[in-house]
């Protein structure tokens, strides 16, 4: 595995990513025995309220975005992984909340990682504390996630990190959501936006430092599980997304999702699917679309 463009100085710190993916090469030849080479996984685990999402790569990579609120993770994660893996190549923290971290430690015990990778994000909480505790127990390598970084899933896909363009160590804890990480994975003419938990104020700012085929994407992965203060009109039209997906819990307290975001992605005939009502979404691409397989 090896870059496919010249390195610059942020993307050298992703050189240890590769190297534990070259590590990892007997667990992706178990991988490839149960998905057919060349496709990409993508799923959202249905894991209550709060956000976690899995992506196999074409050559078997396997990535772990949030970890939802509790362990449920650990549940839903052995549906879409072959059932004897038990290592990820890497785990992404977008945003050090509880119901996108919580169900790393538990994870963190069971599963070999590894790559941390997280937006450094200070977060003074017992679940952000235990979180670090158990990082660094299991002696995982860090890496702090900067806009223009990539993480090279294999044959030919790539997770390619947005925001932060900035330094968010020290952002207000109570507006943590805003210093999330939102990533595109790519692969050959499909792709999938990963809009964390980030408000309308960030997706504003990445509609300015951003060209449109940065941003236009086949699926959605809509930001703060619905929340009204994501998804502007704006940001949606510029997405341009087929298919958009809401990680939320049933009945969950919050509202989520509101009313006046799934009114933006009805005027766009958008497809939206919930983990409330549709439980685990599971799509595949093949380079040319996506295809939902559950």
């Amino acid at each position: 595995m090896e870059f496919v463009k010249k390195l610059t100085k942020r993307q050298v710190e992703w050189g240890i990513i590769a190297a534990l993916f070259l590590a990892g090469v007997g667990i992706w030849a178990d991988v490839r025995a149960q998905t057919p080479p060349g496709v990409l996984t993508f799923a959202v685990l249905n894991v209550g309220q709060g956000d976690s999402l899995y992506i196999e790569g074409p050559t078997g990579e396997q990535v772990l975005i949030d970890g939802g609120p509790d362990d449920s993770v650990l549940t839903e994660l052995p549906k879409v992984m072959p059932l004897w893996s038990r290592s990820l190549d890497a785990v992404i923290e977008t945003h050090p909340d509880a119901d996108h971290i919580s169900g790393f430690i538990d994870l963190l015990k069971r599963y070999r990682v590894g790559a941390f990778i997280e937006p450094g994000i200070q977060k003074d909480t017992t679940t952000a504390e235990e979180l670090e505790q158990e990082i660094t127990q299991e002696k995982i390598p860090r890496v702090v996630a900067r806009r223009d970084m990539w993480l090279d899933l294999g044959g030919g896909a790539t997770l390619n990190i947005l925001f932060p363009d900035y330094d968010v160590s020290h952002i207000n804890q109570s507006k943590d959501n805003d210093g999330g990480i939102v990533a595109r994975v790519v692969y050959g003419d499909t792709s999938v936006l990963l809009s964390a938990d980030v408000s309308s104020a960030v997706e504003e700012h990445l509609l300015q430092i951003s060209d449109p085929a940065d941003l236009e994407s086949t699926i959605l992965k809509v930001g703060h599980h619905g929340s009204k203060t994501s998804s502007s009109d704006a940001f949606v039209a510029e997405v341009a997304p087929h298919i958009a997906v809401i990680s939320d819990g049933k009945n969950n307290t919050y509202g989520f999702p509101a009313s006046q975001t799934l009114d933006t992605l009805a005027r766009h005939t958008i497809e939206v699917l919930r983990t409330d009502q549709d439980g685990t979404l599971v799509f595949t691409s093949n380079r040319q679309m996506f295809i939902r397989v559950r």
